[in-house]
């Protein structure tokens, strides 16, 4: 369906205590925006929900006229889903209340929470669950997918944590699950992505975290980046699940925490926070400090919401993005010279080279008791791509990404689902691999005509030689 009459979109907006946006509407534009640049769609309607009643008005309008339906929480996907082409967008941007239980360690988060409402909240009773890394990421489509962040080697993944949830489906049917009721759907949103509903509200567990975490960056020059990463590599082979790292190479960001001298410079960095005894950290992270004579080290206690901020600065809105990732096992040798290698051809001062450490509590859950795959890989990478808009020269960081993403698919041992962009149906198959099937036959008894499909899209239709 391409068009409304006027006084169909007038009863929904009758419905609303929210707000309800056409294309007529002065505000359109802006409320069509999503934090890649890249992403230009033109949605029939925008529904800014404040309420779970507004979310069930605004999904069933959708059903029964056939409009594909995006959820827009924190419109942080670089693939754009909390946007789409001649549907209805349900933005929950409005709706980011946050309450803890601090005696039984629960946060409930609304569908439109940022990481940074969770953060602030949580950490006023020394609490937090693994997050994403920058703070303006929505919960939602960070906690769906996966959720990765400095301190899932402890705490597991964001969908590890996650323990119960409010959703609309799209018939309308407002749902709570959990362990014990439909349990099946629950393991479904674990990890399944935004297939099976509008979620009005995440339950996650909370573990002491913080306030103050021993964290901060560590700068080295990316000439020196080969020995470095094999140093590095031997020392987080045992290291205790209380250290979170994340590598970075790439051009020196202008942030306040680097000298200016610095900026624009070709570097490798790691991020690091122990959420442990500092102690005991700064003990362990000696090795990794001291080797040869780094640019620049911060490591030092630091507010956990602070670290969580750390790199907001260095992937602004409006910028233009793509990319792609590879969960693969060992740093080793051979990855460390590819990745140098197109490290060292970045395109842009804005791209990125995130290598993420894996394993610790990750690997340490059943791989059937969640949707998310890679239970056992080592490290993530993320072949972030990133430009000015308007300047004609999409194809050429575009190419880079993907010819850096072919270099390491011989080394590949998955993909995370979050990190997909433009894979299509193909590719999100096989990032859920062996689960898809079960995914498939939850989303047809849920979501059969498939209106929540923009997204990592489980398509009920699909059917291959074998499936039933």
């Amino acid at each position: 369906m391409d068009t409304l009459t006027s006084g169909e979109s007038e009863k929904l907006a009758h419905e609303l205590r929210g707000d309800l946006i056409t294309a007529a509407d002065p505000r359109y534009d802006e409320a069509r925006k999503v934090w890649n640049g890249d992403i230009d769609r033109h949605p029939l309607l925008i529904a800014r929900c404040v309420d779970v009643a507004d979310v069930t008005a605004a999904v069933t309008f959708a059903s029964r006229r056939g409009l594909p339906i995006a959820v827009r929480g924190g419109g942080h996907s670089v693939a754009g889903q909390g946007v789409c082409d001649g549907g209805l967008v349900i933005d929950l941007s409005r709706m980011r209340a946050v309450q803890i239980d601090p005696e039984h360690r629960l946060a409930h988060v609304q569908g439109g929470a940022l990481w940074q409402d969770v953060d602030r909240n949580s950490q006023a009773h020394g609490l937090a669950t693994t997050g994403g890394i920058v703070s303006e990421t929505g919960v939602g489509g960070l906690a769906l997918g996966g959720g990765i962040g400095h301190l899932m080697r402890r705490c597991g993944l964001t969908v590890d944590n996650l323990v119960e949830a409010d959703l609309v489906t799209a018939d309308g049917t407002r749902l709570r699950v959990d362990a014990d009721k439909d349990p099946e759907l629950l393991w479904g949103l674990r990890g399944g992505g935004g297939n099976f509903g509008t979620v009005v509200r995440f339950g996650f567990r909370l573990h002491e975290i913080g306030p103050t975490v021993l964290a901060g960056m560590i700068i080295y020059p990316l000439d020196v980046a080969p020995a470095f990463l094999a140093h590095y590599r031997d020392l987080v082979a045992d290291a205790p699940d209380e250290l979170g790292t994340i590598l970075n190479l790439r051009l020196c960001p202008p942030v306040e925490a680097v000298p200016e001298r610095l900026h624009g410079s070709p570097i490798v960095a790691v991020n690091v926070c122990w959420s442990g005894d500092h102690e005991d950290g700064l003990a362990f992270l000696r090795p990794l400090r001291e080797f040869g004579r780094p640019l620049l080290d911060t490591v030092g206690p630091m507010p956990y919401v602070e670290l969580q901020q750390m790199v907001d600065r260095t992937s602004p809105p409006g910028k233009e993005y793509y990319w792609r990732s590879v969960d693969f096992g060992e740093l080793s040798d051979q990855v460390i010279t590819t990745v140098v290698e197109h490290a060292s051809r970045i395109t842009s001062p804005l791209a990125a080279v995130p290598i993420y450490h894996l394993g610790g509590a990750i690997g340490r859950v059943p791989a059937t008791d969640t949707a998310f795959g890679s239970r056992h890989a080592g490290h993530n990478i993320n072949m972030f791509g990133a430009w000015e808009p308007g300047r004609g020269d999409r194809e050429r960081h575009v190419s880079w990404v993907r010819d850096f993403s072919e270099a390491m698919a011989p080394h590949s041992v998955g993909q995370y689902v979050n990190f997909l962009n433009d894979e299509g149906s193909d590719g999100v198959r096989a990032a859920y691999g062996e689960r898809w099937r079960r995914l498939v036959a939850l989303k047809r008894r849920v979501d059969p005509q498939n209106l929540f499909r923009y997204n990592f899209n489980i398509d009920p239709g699909r059917l291959d030689e074998g499936d039933t």
